[in-house]
Order: C-alpha cells, then sequence, then structure tokens
C-alpha cells in the first residue's frame, strides 16, 4: 500500500539533485543531502576562505547556537544537554568510556549491538576487570525483556541499547529496556544512529541517559557529523576522558573545572561548515513535518519488503515486530555483494552489511552479509518499482 503522506515529492527530488539520475536506496549508509545542506556547506567555506574560519565562525555564533536548538526540538530535550561531535561513534564512545566502571562489574550489550560498540566494551572490560554480557533476542528478533529482566541486578552499570540495528529493520522496544535497567540504577546508553531521522525520538519517553546519532544517514546531513545527548543530572557527575578548552576551563596553574552541562563532551576544534549544515538538514526535516517523513519512510520500506517476498530465491532478512525503514535480503545463488554491484551497473545505489558489523546476530543466524536498501521520502516509487524489477532479473 502507498502511503497518503503530503509531503510534495516533487519538491524533495528538486531539492535532491543526486536522486535524478538512480534510484538511491542507502540513506542508511550516507544520505543524500538536500540541496540546502549542501548550499550551507559550501557558502560558510567560501566566507572562511574570504575573511578566515575564525571571522567567518563568529559571524555564525548564532547559527551554531541553533544546531543544537534544532536537534533539541527534534529529540524532545534542552540544548544544554547536547554536545555536538564528528559522528555517532565519537559520541557513544565518549559517554561510554566516562562510566565509571570496577571490576566484577557487568556491562550488557545487546544481541544486535553495533561492532564498534562490543569492541568498546570488550576494552574497557580488559582494562577495568568488568564483563560483558549479550542480552539475547527473542522469538522474533528484537530485545528480549524478559531475558534481560532476568539478567539484570546491582553488578550492572551499563546497558547498551540499539534502536535499529545497522543489518535490518526491527525496532527494538527501548522504553521497556531502560526501564528494566533503572530499577537497579544501571545507565542506559542508546545508538540512535540508524533511528534519529527516521523514526521519533523523545528522550524524556524512551527514558535514557544518554543517546548517539550521526548526521550522515535519515538526518541527511554531511558526513563528520553526529550528536550526543545526555541526561542533565547525569552530566555532571560525569567527567570525559579527553578534556580542552571548551569542555573545560582553566582556572589556576594546577586547577580546572568542567563545563556545567553536556558541552563537557564537546571540542573546540570542528568544521563549522560541516556543524552549520547539520543545523540545515534538522531545520528541513522540521519544516517539512517529522511525523510525515517518518510515514513516508515506513511505507517505501515496507513496500520493498512486500514486493521483494514475491520473487522467487529472494529472501527478505527483516527480524522484529515493528519494523523500520531498512530493508535486508539475500538472493540465492548470489553474494550480496554480486546483488550490490549488478544493481550498481543499473544505476540502483545499495549497500551490503557484513557479518562483523553485528557479530552476535549475523552468527546466531548464519549469515555472512546482506544486502541493505534504505528508501528516504525523496525516493518515489517508480523508482522503487526499477529495484524490485532489476532484483527480479537475476534472482
Amino acid at each position: 500500500m502507498r502511503d497518503n503522506a503530503t509531503l510534495d515529492i516533487a519538491r524533495l527530488r528538486a531539492d535532491t539533485p543526486g536522486c535524478r539520475d538512480q534510484v538511491f536506496l542507502d540513506s542508511a549508509g550516507s544520505s543524500l543531502p538536500p540541496r540546502i545542506v549542501v548550499d550551507t556547506a559550501i557558502d560558510h567555506l567560501r566566507r572562511e576562505a574570504e575573511i578566515g574560519g575564525y571571522r567567518a565562525a563568529n559571524e555564525r555564533i548564532d547559527d551554531l547556537h541553533g544546531v543544537k536548538t534544532a536537534i533539541a526540538e527534534l529529540i524532545n530535550a534542552d540544548p544544554a544537554a547536547l554536545a555536538l561531535s564528528d559522528s555517532a561513534s565519537r559520541s557513544w564512545s565518549d559517554f561510554f568510556y566516562s562510566v565509571p566502571l570496577s571490576p566484577g562489574d557487568r556491562i550488557l550489550i545487546s544481541g544486535v549491538d553495533y561492532g564498534s560498540n562490543a569492541i568498546a566494551a570488550l576494552q574497557r572490560a580488559r582494562q577495568t576487570g568488568a564483563v560483558v554480557e549479550a542480552i539475547p533476542s527473542d522469538g522474533s528478533g528484537q530485545l528480549d525483556l524478559d531475558a534481560l529482566d532476568a539478567m539484570i541486578d546491582e553488578r550492572v552499570k551499563l546497558v547498551s541499547l540499539v534502536h535499529v540495528p545497522t543489518n535490518g529493520g526491527l525496532v527494538n522496544p527501548v522504553a521497556e529496556a531502560a526501564r528494566i535497567a533503572h530499577r537497579v540504577g544501571a545507565l542506559a546508553l542508546l545508538d540512535a544512529c540508524q533511528s534519529a531521522g527516521q523514526l521519533p525520538l523523545d528522550v524524556a519517553e524512551l527514558d535514557v541517559d544518554a543517546l548517539s546519532a550521526t548526521g550522515r544517514k535519515w538526518l541527511r546531513g554531511p558526513r563528520g557529523t553526529g550528536f550526543l545527548y545526555v541526561r542533565p543530572d547525569l552530566a555532571l557527575s560525569l567527567e570525559p576522558g579527553r578534556l580542552d578548552l571548551h569542555s573545560a576551563e582553566w582556572i589556576a596553574p594546577d586547577d580546572y573545572v568542567l563545563s556545567p552541562d553536556a558541552g563537557r563532551f564537546e571540542f573546540w576544534e570542528c568544521s563549522v561548515a560541516s556543524r552549520l549544515a547539520l543545523g540545515a538538514a534538522v531545520r528541513y526535516l522540521l519544516d517539512l513535518g517529522p511525523a510525515q517523513v517518518y510515514a513516508a519512510i515506513a511505507a517505501r520500506a515496507e513496500y520493498l519488503r512486500k514486493a521483494l517476498q514475491e520473487i522467487p530465491g529472494v529472501e527478505v532478512r527483516d527480524r522484529g515486530i515493528q519494523h523500520a525503514g531498512i530493508v535486508s535480503f539475500t538472493v540465492d545463488g548470489l553474494e550480496p555483494v554480486q546483488v550490490r554491484d549488478r544493481l550498481a551497473a543499473e544505476a540502483i545505489t545499495v549497500t551490503v552489511s557484513h557479518r562483523g558489523s553485528t557479530l552476535l546476530d549475523m552468527t546466531a543466524r548464519e549469515l555472512n552479509s546482506v544486502v541493505r536498501a534504505s528508501p528516504h521520502c525523496f525516493v518515489d516509487y517508480q523508482d522503487l518499482d526499477r529495484f524490485v524489477g532489476a532484483v527480479r532479473t537475476f534472482a
């Protein structure tokens, strides 16, 4: 069923020149930015070339503050609870490495946790004597809340939650898992890398202590951007592992004080052009109407799932009860990389999710890789039909 969202698809496509000559289905990787995002970045770089980076940044001080204001509106947070960074991984790691751990403490990761998160957890366990344990998935593939409830105790210091995994379209029950974690005083850290920009994010409703996200995926911002949300009262109790003269103030020869908010997780040096462009991307989403965008993405993904399921030799690999905008699948007799490359030859862009990105889940399902198609709202149904038709020719 095609969506009845009120979005103006002609305007969306006109705003997205990159979609004119291809079928673009990789917004879960690095999406096509709207023209305003590109223009914002380039215009600022040109201004830097004219007057230098410092003066150019000073001209845009209010706009730089406005980046956090826009993100705060999107996720229902206070701007002071946000820190900007160069990636979701940086944001996630900066928070994770600031959480105190001792021998015997437990870190719980989910069955679909991302490789970078799991590696960081294992490293800290080696360094501190903590232990890493995986929360099983239930029969649907999502986080098993009963198993989490049985595992939780006072030794659990942090529960790593993934909203939407990188290798498929399921949506995990984040709020319920966070409440279980909080029952014993554990922190709930949410990886929203694949949900920011395609699913509603309300940090109050989700009840998470911290949330990390990237700009380049569903938000349609530039690469090299990301943000971290930290619950305001929690931010004041944590000291990041790295500080500079933005995250802290040098007040005496032998003393410093930390920034009084989530800014303590931020460094001074950054790409001003990229951050301004991230703000433009978030405002573009807000102006369109997030609910309409989310509905359009969900409708397109569901259309693809149903169409692919009807092709003999194609297996849709998405699990879960609620689905998001990622559609994962395999084709009998072809490696996912071969499928990707054959589609690329037809000007159709998809990507491949490999076993190492979600090792626990892919190993349990005996999968080495899957093809990943992720349509954003600027993709029209003619594009989707062209993609499905191409898959049918070699399935």
